[in-house]
Protein backbone atom coordinates (compact mmCIF):
# COMPACT_ATOMS: atom_id res chain seq x y z
CA UNK A 1 0.00 0.00 0.00
CA UNK A 2 1.78 3.30 -1.33
CA UNK A 3 1.14 6.45 1.22
CA UNK A 4 -0.31 9.33 -1.19
CA UNK A 5 0.02 12.69 0.15
CA UNK A 6 -1.19 16.08 -2.27
CA UNK A 7 1.40 18.75 -1.65
CA UNK A 8 1.49 22.59 -2.97
CA UNK A 9 4.91 23.02 -4.24
CA UNK A 10 6.27 26.60 -4.36
CA UNK A 11 8.56 26.13 -7.35
CA UNK A 12 9.15 23.24 -9.60
CA UNK A 13 12.05 24.54 -11.93
CA UNK A 14 15.22 23.67 -10.10
CA UNK A 15 18.80 24.26 -10.81
CA UNK A 16 20.44 21.48 -12.35
CA UNK A 17 23.85 20.56 -10.31
CA UNK A 18 26.26 17.82 -10.33
CA UNK A 19 25.78 14.78 -12.83
CA UNK A 20 23.10 17.10 -14.45
CA UNK A 21 25.22 20.30 -14.96
CA UNK A 22 24.68 20.30 -18.53
CA UNK A 23 20.90 21.19 -17.70
CA UNK A 24 19.72 24.75 -16.64
CA UNK A 25 16.55 22.82 -14.32
CA UNK A 26 15.49 19.74 -13.24
CA UNK A 27 11.65 19.16 -12.86
CA UNK A 28 10.05 16.41 -10.73
CA UNK A 29 6.19 15.94 -11.15
CA UNK A 30 6.75 13.78 -7.79
CA UNK A 31 8.25 13.27 -5.00
CA UNK A 32 8.94 9.80 -4.31
CA UNK A 33 8.43 6.80 -6.70
CA UNK A 34 6.15 3.97 -6.98
CA UNK A 35 8.43 1.67 -9.17
CA UNK A 36 10.47 1.60 -5.85
CA UNK A 37 13.67 -0.26 -7.87
CA UNK A 38 16.82 -2.05 -5.66
CA UNK A 39 19.31 -0.24 -6.58
CA UNK A 40 17.94 3.66 -7.07
CA UNK A 41 20.61 5.95 -5.67
CA UNK A 42 17.56 8.79 -4.54
CA UNK A 43 17.07 5.87 -1.39
CA UNK A 44 19.94 7.58 -0.06
CA UNK A 45 19.31 10.80 -0.86
CA UNK A 46 17.70 13.21 2.16
CA UNK A 47 13.89 13.17 0.05
CA UNK A 48 14.23 9.53 0.95
CA UNK A 49 16.15 9.52 4.41
CA UNK A 50 14.12 11.96 6.04
CA UNK A 51 10.63 9.98 5.56
CA UNK A 52 9.19 7.58 7.72
CA UNK A 53 7.90 4.90 5.13
CA UNK A 54 10.49 3.29 3.22
CA UNK A 55 11.35 4.34 -0.38
CA UNK A 56 8.61 3.11 -2.45
CA UNK A 57 5.88 2.85 0.11
CA UNK A 58 4.58 7.00 -0.22
CA UNK A 59 4.55 9.68 -3.04
CA UNK A 60 3.66 13.36 -2.96
CA UNK A 61 1.14 14.38 -5.95
CA UNK A 62 2.25 18.34 -6.62
CA UNK A 63 -0.88 19.69 -7.23
CA UNK A 64 -1.57 22.70 -9.52
CA UNK A 65 1.89 22.39 -11.18
CA UNK A 66 0.77 23.34 -14.68
CA UNK A 67 -0.48 26.66 -13.83
CA UNK A 68 2.94 26.85 -11.59
CA UNK A 69 4.97 25.96 -14.30
CA UNK A 70 3.90 28.26 -16.84
CA UNK A 71 4.88 31.01 -14.80
CA UNK A 72 8.01 29.56 -14.19
CA UNK A 73 9.11 29.00 -17.45
CA UNK A 74 8.17 32.13 -19.02
CA UNK A 75 10.54 33.89 -16.16
CA UNK A 76 12.99 31.51 -16.57
CA UNK A 77 13.10 31.90 -20.78
CA UNK A 78 14.12 36.11 -20.32
CA UNK A 79 17.34 35.01 -18.32
CA UNK A 80 18.46 32.80 -21.05
CA UNK A 81 17.75 28.85 -22.26
CA UNK A 82 15.92 26.74 -20.71
CA UNK A 83 17.11 23.23 -20.73
CA UNK A 84 15.19 20.55 -18.53
CA UNK A 85 15.84 17.27 -17.42
CA UNK A 86 12.60 15.32 -16.15
CA UNK A 87 13.21 13.32 -13.78
CA UNK A 88 16.50 13.28 -11.61
CA UNK A 89 14.54 12.01 -8.17
CA UNK A 90 11.57 10.15 -9.56
CA UNK A 91 9.83 8.46 -12.74
CA UNK A 92 7.10 11.07 -14.69
CA UNK A 93 5.54 8.07 -15.67
CA UNK A 94 5.21 6.39 -12.37
CA UNK A 95 1.66 3.98 -11.70
CA UNK A 96 0.09 6.91 -10.00
CA UNK A 97 0.16 9.00 -13.25
CA UNK A 98 -2.01 7.14 -15.17
CA UNK A 99 -4.64 8.58 -13.59
CA UNK A 100 -3.05 11.53 -11.22
CA UNK A 101 -2.21 13.15 -15.11
CA UNK A 102 0.30 15.51 -13.52
CA UNK A 103 3.45 14.84 -15.80
CA UNK A 104 0.75 15.48 -18.61
CA UNK A 105 -0.53 18.75 -17.18
CA UNK A 106 3.11 19.50 -17.40
CA UNK A 107 3.88 18.79 -20.85
CA UNK A 108 0.88 20.78 -22.14
CA UNK A 109 2.20 23.56 -20.34
CA UNK A 110 6.07 23.03 -21.72
CA UNK A 111 4.33 22.41 -25.55
CA UNK A 112 2.42 26.35 -24.65
CA UNK A 113 5.43 27.90 -23.56
CA UNK A 114 8.36 25.46 -24.90
CA UNK A 115 12.17 25.53 -22.68
CA UNK A 116 14.88 24.90 -25.42
CA UNK A 117 15.20 21.25 -24.89
CA UNK A 118 13.61 18.75 -22.59
CA UNK A 119 14.89 15.24 -21.79
CA UNK A 120 12.13 12.41 -20.35
CA UNK A 121 13.38 10.39 -18.36
CA UNK A 122 11.47 6.92 -17.97
CA UNK A 123 10.99 3.22 -17.85
CA UNK A 124 7.38 3.25 -18.12
CA UNK A 125 5.37 2.33 -21.39
CA UNK A 126 3.08 5.39 -20.34
CA UNK A 127 5.03 7.96 -21.52
CA UNK A 128 3.22 6.52 -25.53
CA UNK A 129 -0.15 7.95 -24.12
CA UNK A 130 1.55 11.43 -24.46
CA UNK A 131 3.08 10.98 -27.98
CA UNK A 132 0.55 14.16 -28.74
CA UNK A 133 1.87 16.63 -26.66
CA UNK A 134 5.55 15.40 -27.40
CA UNK A 135 5.45 15.18 -30.80
CA UNK A 136 4.20 19.30 -30.41
CA UNK A 137 7.87 19.64 -28.81
CA UNK A 138 9.43 16.85 -31.66
CA UNK A 139 13.07 18.47 -31.79
CA UNK A 140 13.05 19.93 -28.69
CA UNK A 141 12.57 17.02 -26.44
CA UNK A 142 13.92 13.42 -25.97
CA UNK A 143 12.47 10.69 -24.82
CA UNK A 144 15.38 8.06 -22.61
CA UNK A 145 13.54 4.77 -21.46
CA UNK A 146 15.24 2.64 -19.31
CA UNK A 147 16.14 -1.11 -20.45
CA UNK A 148 19.06 -1.92 -18.10
CA UNK A 149 18.58 -5.65 -19.34
CA UNK A 150 16.36 -8.02 -21.58
CA UNK A 151 15.88 -10.96 -18.98
CA UNK A 152 12.68 -10.74 -17.69
CA UNK A 153 14.33 -13.26 -14.81
CA UNK A 154 16.78 -10.47 -14.05
CA UNK A 155 14.15 -7.61 -14.17
CA UNK A 156 11.95 -9.47 -11.71
CA UNK A 157 14.64 -9.65 -9.16
CA UNK A 158 16.29 -6.00 -9.12
CA UNK A 159 13.01 -4.33 -9.92
CA UNK A 160 9.91 -6.56 -9.99
CA UNK A 161 7.39 -3.38 -9.57
CA UNK A 162 8.77 -1.82 -12.73
CA UNK A 163 6.90 -2.77 -15.98
CA UNK A 164 8.27 -5.51 -18.09
CA UNK A 165 11.13 -5.29 -20.37
CA UNK A 166 8.68 -6.20 -23.64
CA UNK A 167 6.43 -3.53 -22.33
CA UNK A 168 9.14 -1.01 -22.62
CA UNK A 169 10.71 -2.14 -25.96
CA UNK A 170 7.40 -1.70 -27.61
CA UNK A 171 6.88 1.81 -26.07
CA UNK A 172 10.08 2.67 -27.36
CA UNK A 173 9.85 1.42 -31.04
CA UNK A 174 6.32 3.52 -30.99
CA UNK A 175 8.00 6.75 -30.15
CA UNK A 176 10.41 6.59 -32.01
CA UNK A 177 8.46 4.94 -35.15
CA UNK A 178 6.44 8.26 -34.20
CA UNK A 179 9.24 10.48 -35.08
CA UNK A 180 10.69 11.61 -31.81
CA UNK A 181 14.34 11.34 -30.24
CA UNK A 182 14.48 8.86 -28.32
CA UNK A 183 16.87 6.68 -26.48
CA UNK A 184 17.38 3.46 -24.56
CA UNK A 185 19.44 3.89 -20.92
CA UNK A 186 21.07 0.75 -20.42
CA UNK A 187 21.50 2.12 -16.67
CA UNK A 188 22.27 0.71 -14.94
CA UNK A 189 23.77 -2.68 -16.47
CA UNK A 190 22.59 -5.55 -15.43
CA UNK A 191 22.84 -9.01 -16.34
CA UNK A 192 21.81 -9.43 -20.48
CA UNK A 193 21.66 -11.99 -22.97
CA UNK A 194 24.48 -12.16 -26.15
CA UNK A 195 21.29 -10.89 -28.03
CA UNK A 196 20.72 -7.41 -26.07
CA UNK A 197 22.02 -5.38 -28.06
CA UNK A 198 20.13 -6.36 -31.24
CA UNK A 199 17.21 -5.72 -29.01
CA UNK A 200 17.72 -2.31 -28.32
CA UNK A 201 18.90 -1.41 -32.00
CA UNK A 202 15.78 -2.54 -33.17
CA UNK A 203 14.08 0.04 -30.61
CA UNK A 204 16.17 2.86 -31.22
CA UNK A 205 18.87 4.97 -33.08
CA UNK A 206 20.83 6.12 -29.89
CA UNK A 207 21.76 4.56 -26.34
CA UNK A 208 23.25 4.99 -23.57
CA UNK A 209 25.65 2.94 -20.87
CA UNK A 210 25.76 3.46 -17.20
CA UNK A 211 26.45 1.59 -14.33
CA UNK A 212 26.56 2.25 -10.35
CA UNK A 213 30.32 3.21 -9.95
CA UNK A 214 29.98 5.84 -12.63
CA UNK A 215 25.95 6.71 -12.21
CA UNK A 216 24.95 6.44 -8.44
CA UNK A 217 26.75 9.99 -8.07
CA UNK A 218 29.23 8.56 -5.51
CA UNK A 219 31.46 6.07 -7.61
CA UNK A 220 29.55 3.17 -6.57
CA UNK A 221 29.42 3.99 -2.63
CA UNK A 222 25.56 4.41 -2.50
CA UNK A 223 25.06 1.11 -4.47
CA UNK A 224 26.98 -0.79 -2.07
CA UNK A 225 25.13 0.46 1.05
CA UNK A 226 22.12 -0.65 -0.73
CA UNK A 227 23.21 -4.00 -0.23
CA UNK A 228 23.12 -4.56 -4.05
CA UNK A 229 25.84 -6.70 -4.78
CA UNK A 230 24.30 -9.23 -2.45
CA UNK A 231 21.34 -9.33 -5.06
CA UNK A 232 24.11 -9.89 -7.63
CA UNK A 233 25.48 -13.21 -5.57
CA UNK A 234 22.23 -14.26 -4.90
CA UNK A 235 21.06 -14.26 -8.70
CA UNK A 236 24.38 -16.38 -9.62
CA UNK A 237 25.57 -13.26 -11.37
CA UNK A 238 28.51 -12.15 -9.11
CA UNK A 239 31.06 -11.67 -12.26
CA UNK A 240 28.06 -8.75 -13.27
CA UNK A 241 29.09 -6.67 -10.37
CA UNK A 242 32.50 -5.33 -12.06
CA UNK A 243 33.65 -1.83 -12.84
CA UNK A 244 34.65 -2.75 -16.57
CA UNK A 245 31.42 -5.16 -17.64
CA UNK A 246 29.91 -1.52 -18.57
CA UNK A 247 33.03 -2.31 -21.55
CA UNK A 248 31.28 -5.55 -22.81
CA UNK A 249 28.12 -4.21 -23.49
CA UNK A 250 29.44 -0.99 -25.34
CA UNK A 251 31.32 -3.27 -27.87
CA UNK A 252 28.00 -5.25 -28.16
CA UNK A 253 26.65 -2.23 -28.99
CA UNK A 254 28.92 -0.64 -31.15
CA UNK A 255 28.22 -3.76 -33.31
CA UNK A 256 24.89 -2.31 -34.14
CA UNK A 257 25.11 1.52 -33.78
CA UNK A 258 27.76 4.21 -35.28
CA UNK A 259 30.16 5.07 -32.39
CA UNK A 260 28.27 8.81 -32.08
CA UNK A 261 25.13 6.90 -31.18
CA UNK A 262 26.38 4.92 -28.34
CA UNK A 263 27.04 7.16 -24.88
CA UNK A 264 28.55 6.58 -22.40
CA UNK A 265 27.34 7.32 -18.74
CA UNK A 266 26.84 11.56 -18.05
CA UNK A 267 27.35 11.90 -21.63
CA UNK A 268 24.24 9.98 -22.54
CA UNK A 269 21.68 11.90 -20.28
CA UNK A 270 23.20 15.47 -21.40
CA UNK A 271 21.87 17.74 -24.94
CA UNK A 272 24.25 17.39 -27.70
CA UNK A 273 25.26 18.79 -30.84
CA UNK A 274 22.23 16.63 -32.13
CA UNK A 275 19.77 18.60 -30.50
CA UNK A 276 19.54 21.60 -32.25
CA UNK A 277 17.22 24.07 -29.96
CA UNK A 278 20.46 23.69 -27.48
CA UNK A 279 23.03 24.99 -29.28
Amino acid sequence: MIEIRRTQPKRLLNPASGYLTGYSHTLNPYAGCGFACSYCYVRKMPVALFRREPWGEWVDVKVGSAELLAGELAKAKRKGPVTIFMSSSTDPYQPLEAKELVTRSLLAAMADEPPDFLFVQTRSPLVTRDIDLLLRLKDRVRISMTVETDMESVRKAFTPSAPPIAARLSALRKLTEAGLRTQAAVSPVLPSSPQFAGTIAAATRRVCVDDFFMGDGSSGRRTEQLGIRTLFEKTGYTEWYDRERYKDIVEALGRHFPPERVKVSQSGFLPDSSDTNVL
